[in-house]
């Protein structure tokens, strides 16, 4: 995989970044109200389900759009999805992205809906008319419109 994609790697000290530069940058800077989401797309929404699997409390919404969960063998998948701060909100979408990313996709959803019954809500969206590249706005549209932002 490598030779395919050559600079990989570094999710640690971009979570680090997140965390400890601007996160706190923002809330600085800017008035916030406490909603913080983190959406990511293809290998964004594969960073974006590991710091959901492995630093719950960075955010209490999450979008993932057609999650790259193929990566490393499906690892992450296979690893055990315990949250130490179960967030508020899950949306996973994918559009018609051939049999792996549809699964894989399908997959992270019944893991979380299951790890997260009665704390979180969590939804999956299949978009059959749209492709890699054109699910990630409506997808962002249709989660904003869904998420219940006042629980």
């Amino acid at each position: 995989m490598t030779s395919k994609l050559p600079s990989h790697g570094g999710a640690e000290q971009f979570i680090h970044f997140l965390q400890h530069e601007l996160k706190p940058l923002i809330a600085k800077e800017y008035r916030t109200n406490g909603t913080e989401t983190l959406i990511g797309q293809s290998l964004g929404g594969l960073l974006a389900t590991e710091i959901l699997y492995n630093h719950s409390a960075l955010f209490n919404h999450y979008l993932i759009i057609s999650p790259s969960l193929w990566w490393d063998d499906e690892a992450l998948l296979k690893s055990q999805f315990k949250p130490n701060h179960p967030p508020k909100s899950v949306y996973i979408a994918v559009g018609k992205e051939g049999h792996v990313m549809e699964r894989v996709a399908k997959e992270l959803y019944k893991q979380l809906a299951h790890s997260l019954k009665d704390k979180s809500q969590v939804k999956f969206q299949f978009f059959s008319e749209h492709e890699h590249g054109d699910t990630l706005h409506l997808a962002v549209y249709d989660a904003f419109k869904d998420i219940d932002y006042a629980r």
